[in-house]
């Protein structure tokens, strides 16, 4: 046989096609949302994934002060970041970071999932959540997933 009969398709820039999913997260546990968010942002559940090209959808995510976090998480999980600064390393709680926004939870629980590189970071600009239930994206008509 001299040649294949297939041929491997990969997607490109062109050819994806990117949709807009809405998610609500009310009564959701942060962990297990927040791993299909980024799976639907990679594209993972597409047939024509290709790990190296953004094919993941657009997502929208409501109700995010509604979250919920298993076992002592709200007061015992820590949050750690660095401002640059000698000294300059900085906690913070869920329950800390739930009074400035409680998008700021899920942000970094998505982008923590994401790979850490370009790819991840222009992925991550896909990904718009909301505290309450409005939300300004409903002239793309999103679809909704439980």
């Amino acid at each position: 046989m001299d040649s294949l009969s297939y041929k491997t398709i990969f997607a490109n820039k062109e050819t994806v096609q990117k949709n807009w999913i809405l998610v609500d997260c009310e009564n959701e546990v942060l962990g297990r949302l927040a791993s299909k968010i980024a799976m639907v942002l990679r594209g993972k559940h597409k047939p024509s994934y290709t790990p190296h090209v953004d094919c993941g959808d657009n997502v929208i995510v409501v109700n995010a002060d509604k979250i919920r976090l298993t076992g002592r998480k709200w007061d015992e999980k820590v949050y750690t970041r660095h401002t640059g600064h000698p000294g300059g390393q900085r906690f913070a709680t869920p329950k800390m970071l739930k009074e400035k926004s409680s998008s700021l939870i899920i942000e970094s629980a998505v982008r923590g999932m994401l790979p850490k590189n370009r790819l991840g970071r222009e992925l991550f600009r896909s990904l718009h959540v909301y505290n309450g239930a409005e939300h300004p994206h409903t002239a793309q008509q999103p679809t909704v997933i439980k």
